[in-house]
């Protein structure tokens, strides 16, 4: 075999500079960094975030950007931390999942009746199996109301 033309050996240089990890970074770390940017964001909000006992506040937590058909967040059972003794937890029953087929639910939306003044801690879990894959917190405060807050 002759030698191997300049050109040829300039256009492999390039292809594997073009293909190789950058500094320090391995196949599987672009891997990881390429599903997280598929990954969509977890958030939630609660309104009021401050007010008075007894109050209602609305929970809405939603997924952000990210991929439509995110598998590990197809179907999840939602737990509730409600920060005053209380949870709760919900199911659905979905199809299989189906790769660029079956979509996300995005948003979550909830009520809760506070009864007694502090600071609380709502989190948000979506659970596969047991496995929380995704959390979410917010911070409620809320100041007497008045007698109405030792009822039941």
């Amino acid at each position: 075999m002759g030698p191997v033309p300049r050109r040829a050996l300039i256009a492999a240089a390039l292809f594997a500079l073009a293909t190789a990890p950058a500094s320090g970074e391995q196949r599987g770390d672009r891997d990881d960094k390429a599903q997280e940017n598929l990954r969509p964001k977890f958030t939630l909000r609660a309104q009021p975030p401050v007010g008075t006992t007894p109050q209602r506040v609305v929970f809405t937590a939603e997924l952000v950007g990210g991929a439509d058909d995110f598998e590990e967040y197809y179907c999840p059972s939602i737990e509730w931390d409600w920060g005053d003794e209380t949870k709760s937890e919900s199911t659905v029953d979905c199809q299989p999942y189906e790769a660029g087929k079956s979509l996300i639910k995005r948003r979550f939306t909830v009520e809760h009746v506070f009864r007694r003044p502090g600071g609380y801690k709502v989190f948000i879990r979506l659970k596969r199996r047991d496995k929380a894959v995704a959390n979410a917190s917010v911070t409620v405060q809320l100041r007497s109301g008045g007698l109405s807050d030792f009822r039941n």
